[in-house]
């Protein structure tokens, strides 16, 4: 490696979080140890069903006037679902949507809305991988 290799990296503190938390998905997997069930890929097709309208609701919340109720229930329920499959950046980001809304500031809200809009992204298609069958 040349020595210019080192001073052209970016250099990262800490590394990128995964998309979704292995360890999370391992305690869905031993509801359903056999696989039998498809829980996890039930729960997931329900997560990605639900994320539509979620969506819709905070797409609006980027631009003023904002309901400030509908974007802090709306992203209550995303944060406990996205926990529950692992996608622990998207629930920690929202669990900040929902205390701006609760407490009624606005300021940075559009920016973290475009930040978990495109969080949802990546955790569809993460999600949608995760449950493909094999080729």
């Amino acid at each position: 490696m040349s020595p210019d290799y080192a001073t052209t990296m970016p250099s990262r503190t800490q590394p990128e979080p995964a998309v979704l938390d292995d360890q999370a998905l391992a305690r869905l997997r031993e509801l359903d140890p056999s696989g039998v069930n498809h829980l996890l890929e039930r729960v997931v097709a329900a997560f990605l069903k639900s994320l539509d309208q979620q969506e819709q609701v905070l797409a609006a919340g980027r631009d003023a006037p904002r309901d400030l109720n509908a974007l802090r229930h709306v992203a209550h329920t995303l944060k406990s679902a996205a926990a529950s499959l692992g996608a622990t950046v998207l629930s920690q980001r929202c669990a900040e949507i929902e205390g701006l809304a609760r407490a009624g500031r606005e300021d940075g809200l559009a920016d973290l809305v475009g930040t978990v809009l495109d969080d949802i992204a990546s955790a569809r298609l993460a999600m949608q991988q995760l449950v493909q069958p094999s080729r």
